[in-house]
């Protein structure tokens, strides 16, 4: 057991540093060199080999030393102030709580989620319309008796081009893919999996989904931990981020690495924050059945929305009941 707890203890070190203490090690550097250097010299390195030279001569001494400590220290901190942060941005980019968020912020995503709901009905609608249009030009064309003769084609294009119909619906699809309901893509885009879930099969997810975990197989569950560490790190970085602004307070070249660093922190977001609700959903579809199986409700084949309609009727907690505590009972 001590063993256990020693390796466990060293792995736990080991992550501790390389994501807190070495990526505060580089910032506390860059927020030193940018002090150095100041907006007036922002290329001049002598500034900073002269900085380094006078912490070199006293690197010996207890002065020395407490100021290595206090470097580390420092570089520790900036760590947990940039997971600090990555969790205020995580709630901001999913914004599941969106409607508890203080009133001027309330006001704001409330305003940008009515925006990008006119903006997907609007791509809808001339999604439907192109549909309509393209069924129509088809059956025009079976009822045409005598069909011109088909003039010589143009050389192929190496990929097809999308059609009006396909255009409009992967401008919707850049909204979301359900109707918008919160004020960013990633929040919706987890919040269509719960719509689908409970139009397609009857299922609360927020209520079914402890028990779908239980009973998901070990790389499943590897899997869609691995995809929600992914989407972690990357608010992490969008926390560094944002610390590199005060950088660029200081050293104005700092803003451009701050802007790439956010700018890569979103893509990552984006592209975890949709693998995340791919395995989500592919887990809870593909293991509605056991689920079902465990709790005793008969069915054969695909889970119907009665089935998980009943499911998660069976699996939700209802409230006390008033009356008189049974004999025995507190």
């Amino acid at each position: 057991m001590g063993g256990l707890l020693a390796e466990l203890g060293k792995k736990i070190a080991e992550r501790w540093f390389t994501l807190l203490v070495l990526p505060g090690l580089l910032y506390v550097a860059a927020l030193a060199a940018a002090h150095a250097l100041g907006h007036a010299h922002p290329f001049d390195a002598r500034r900073v080999t002269d900085r380094l030279d006078t912490v070199d001569a006293g690197g010996a001494s207890a002065s020395g030393l407490a100021l290595l400590g206090a470097y580390l220290l420092a570089a520790a901190t900036a760590g947990l102030a940039a997971q600090s942060l990555g969790s205020l941005v995580e709630r901001l980019w999913l914004a599941s709580d969106w409607t508890g968020w203080p009133p001027p912020l309330r006001r704001l995503a409330a305003h940008r989620t009515r925006r990008r709901h006119r903006r997907w009905t609007d791509a809808m609608t001339a999604y439907h319309r192109a549909r309509e249009d393209a069924a129509a030009a088809h059956a025009h064309a079976r009822l045409t008796p005598n069909p011109p003769a088909p003039t010589p084609p143009d050389p192929a294009p190496s990929s097809p081009l999308p059609s009006a119909r396909d255009l409009a619906y992967r401008k919707a699809l850049r909204i979301a893919a359900e109707p918008p309901a919160r004020p960013t893509w990633m929040g919706d885009r987890l919040d269509d999996i719960t719509v689908r879930l409970d139009r397609d099969l009857g299922l609360d997810l927020a209520t079914v989904w402890p028990y779908l975990w239980l009973i998901a197989p070990d790389t499943t569950r590897t899997e869609i931990v691995t995809a929600r560490e992914t989407l972690t790190r990357a608010t992490t970085l969008a926390g560094w981020g944002l610390l590199y602004l005060a950088v660029g307070a200081l050293w104005w070249p700092g803003l451009p690495i701050a802007a790439a660093v956010l700018v890569t922190a979103w893509r990552r977001a984006r592209t975890a924050c949709d693998m995340y609700a791919l395995l989500v959903e592919a887990t809870a579809r593909l293991q509605a059945a056991d689920l079902a199986h465990r709790l005793g409700l008969e069915h054969t084949g695909p889970v119907t929305r009665e089935t998980g309609t009943a499911m998660t009727d069976l699996l939700r907690t209802r409230p006390p009941q008033l009356g008189p505590t049974p004999r025995g009972r507190r």
